[in-house]
C-alpha cells in the first residue's frame, strides 16, 4: 500500500529486526536506509536495505547510540522518517525530541509519552491515577538505605527492588531474607547506575508464583486506542524471556476482557500514540497488577501478529503517517496458537555465555505455520559487541498442543554449526512436562534447569558426528572424481571454492 508522505525510512538499528521492518517497507513501497558500524559492515540489513551508511565503530556509544550520527545521515538520505526498532535508541525521549525538532517522522510515541512511560515511579503514579492496578510499593523514589529497610518492614518480604530507569532484568533483585536486604540494594543501585547512569531505585511487593503477562496496545491520533491481546512470557531466564506463546494457558476470557480494558486504559492515561505494551504480573488466583509500559515494539511481537493477523510494522508506519487505525476493538480477535523461541549464540552447558563468532553452515526450518526471523548467514561472523541473540523462531497451529509439536518439529530442523546456540535447550523446553501442560510461571527454568540440560551435551555431540561422517563421505566423493580428471587439472589442498566451482551439480 503506497504511503502519502513516508516515502523512505532510516532504520536505526541492526540485526534481526533492522531486517524485519525492511521488509515490511518494502511491501509498502517505502524505500529503506541502514546504518552500521564497524562490525557490521557485511550484516544482512546492510545488504537488503536500498541504501546504507556507516555511523561508527563496532561499540553501541559509537554508533547505534550516536543520536547526533543518526540523525546528520536520515538528512544526508533525505529520509522522511526514522524507525528505531527495539533496544538502543527505541525508548530514548531525547531521541525522539531531536527527531521532532529537525523535521524528521520518529515511527514511535511523544517524548513525553517516553519519559512518562519510561520512569517507573512516574509510570506507577500515572496508573494509579488512571485507575490501573499496580503492585504494591512504593510511588517515591527511595535515597537511603535507612528509608528502604523502613519501607521492606512495612510491606513485608519477599520484595523487589527495582531500577526506576530500568529495563531487561538490570538494577533488579529480589529479596527474601532481611540478612539480604541491604547487599542487594547496594548491588541494585550500582547496576543502575552503570547500565542506565541512575541510581535510583524503587520497591514492590513481590508476588509468588508470578506470571508474565503483557498486553499489545495500538494507538493513532485519533483517540482510537485498542489491544490485541495478550501475550504470555513467563518462560525466563535472569528476567530475560526465552520463549513467549499467544493466547496464554493461565488466562480466562472474563480476565482477558478486564486486563484489555486496563491496557487501554494505560495507554490513554499517557496520550499513547503508536505501538506498545502494557505489561503486568499475575498469581495463580488470576489476580494482576501493573508492571510497566514498553514504549516500543517488542521482540515477540510476531506472536501477535500471527494470532490477531495485523502486520504490526505497518501499522506503526500508519499510525506515524497520520493515518487512522483501519480497525476497532470489536474488529480484533484471536486465531489459533502461536509460540516464539529466541535462538541465541551462546554455550547452555557454560552459564548461558555469549558465544559468538562465524557461522560455517544455517539451514532453516520450513513448512506451514513456521516463520524465521533472523540474520544471520553462511560466511557470517557474529560480533561480540551486541545481544546475542541471532533468530526469533515462530511457529502458529490450531492449537497449543499442535503449535508445540510443530514447534519441536522446527526445531529439530533448525541447524546452526560454528556457534554453538540455545537451539537444543528450547527443544527441552518444549518437552518439559509444566510447559506443555500450561502450568508453569517465571521460576520455570529456575526449577527445571537441570532437566532442561540434560542430555543437550550427548545431542551435540551425536551431530558433530554426523557433520564429520558427512564431511568424510564428500571428501571421498570428491576424491574420486578426481581420479578421473588430468593431474594437469587438479588443484591440491582443501580449496573448497575451487570444488564448489567446478563440480556445482555435487551434492552432499
Amino acid at each position: 500500500m503506497e504511503m502519502k508522505n513516508i516515502k523512505k525510512v532510516l532504520i536505526a538499528n541492526r540485526g534481526e529486526i533492522a531486517v524485519r521492518i525492511m521488509r515490511s517497507c518494502r511491501e509498502m513501497g517505502i524505500h529503506t536506509v541502514a546504518v552500521f558500524s564497524d562490525a557490521d559492515r557485511t550484516a544482512l540489513h546492510v545488504r537488503y536495505a536500498g541504501e546504507a551508511y556507516h555511523i561508527g565503530a563496532a561499540p553501541s556509544a559509537e554508533s547505534y547510540l550516536n543520536i547526533e550520527k543518526i540523525i546528520e545521515v536520515a538528512k544526508l538520505s533525505k529520509s522522511e522518517a526514522i524507525h528505531p526498532g527495539y533496544g538502543f535508541l527505541s525508548e530514548n525521549a531525547t531521541f525522539s525530541r531531536r527527531c521532532r525538532e529537525e523535521g524528521i517522522i520518529f515511527i514511535g510515541p511523544s517524548p513525553e509519552a517516553i519519559e512518562g512511560m519510561g520512569d517507573k515511579i512516574t509510570a506507577r503514579k500515572t496508573m494509579i491515577a488512571a485507575g490501573v492496578p499496580v503492585v504494591p510499593g512504593t510511588t517515591e523514589k527511595v535515597s537511603t538505605e535507612d528509608e528502604a529497610l523502613n519501607i521492606i518492614a512495612e510491606i513485608g518480604l519477599p520484595v523487589m527492588i527495582k531500577a526506576s530507569a530500568g529495563g531487561g532484568g538490570k538494577g533488579m533483585r529480589l529479596v527474601k531474607k532481611e540478612s539480604d536486604i541491604v547487599s542487594s540494594l547496594r548491588a541494585a543501585r550500582s547496576e543502575a547506575k552503570s547500565a542506565f547512569g541512575d541510581d535510583s531505585i524503587y520497591i514492590e511487593k513481590y508476588i509468588e508464583s508470578p506470571h508474565h503477562i503483557e498486553f499489545q496496545v495500538l494507538a493513532d491520533r485519533f483517540g482510537n486506542t485498542v489491544h490485541l491481546f495478550e501475550r504470555e512470557c513467563s518462560v525466563q531466564r535472569r528476567h530475560q524471556k526465552v520463549v513467549e506463546e499467544t493466547p496464554s494457558p493461565v488466562m480466562t476470557p472474563e480476565v482477558r476482557k478486564i486486563m484489555g480494558d486496563y491496557a487501554v486504559a494505560a495507554a490513554k492515561a499517557v496520550n499513547y500514540e503508536g505501538a506498545g505494551t502494557i505489561e503486568f504480573i499475575m498469581d495463580d488466583n488470576l489476580n494482576f497488577y501493573f508492571l510497566e509500559m514498553n514504549t516500543r515494539l517488542q521482540v515477540e511481537h510476531p506472536i501477535t501478529e500471527r494470532v490477531v493477523g495485523v502486520d504490526l510494522v505497518k501499522e506503526q508506519i500508519r499510525i506515524a503517517d497520520g493515518r487512522a487505525l483501519p480497525f476497532r476493538q470489536e474488529d480484533l480477535h484471536q486465531t489459533g496458537h502461536a509460540i516464539e523461541c529466541r535462538i541465541y549464540a551462546e554455550d547452555t552447558d557454560n552459564n548461558f555465555m555469549p558465544n559468538p563468532g562465524t557461522i560455517t553452515h544455517i539451514t532453516e526450518p520450513h513448512g506451514l505455520g513456521i516463520r524465521c526471523d533472523g540474520y544471520v548467514y553462511p560466511g557470517y561472523t557474529i560480533p561480540i559487541y551486541y545481544d546475542p541473540m541471532i533468530s526469533k523462531l515462530i511457529v502458529w497451529d490450531k492449537s497449543r498442543q499442535e503449535a508445540i509439536s510443530r514447534m519441536k518439529r522446527a526445531l529439530y530442523e533448525y541447524k546452526i554449526t560454528g556457534v554453538k546456540t540455545s537451539i537444543k535447550f528450547l527443544e527441552r523446553i518444549m518437552d518439559a512436562v509444566e510447559f506443555r501442560e500450561g502450568r508453569y510461571n517465571t521460576h520455570f527454568i529456575e526449577n527445571n534447569l537441570k532437566y532442561l540440560l540434560s542430555d543437550t551435551e550427548c545431542d551435540m555431540y551425536c551431530e558433530d558426528l554426523a557433520l564429520i561422517a558427512t564431511y568424510i563421505e564428500h571428501k571421498e566423493k570428491i576424491e574420486k572424481i578426481e581420479q578421473t580428471i588430468s593431474p594437469a587439472t587438479v588443484r591440491h589442498g582443501s580449496d573448497w571454492k575451487h570444488y564448489g566451482r567446478r563440480y556445482g551439480s555435487l551434492r552432499l
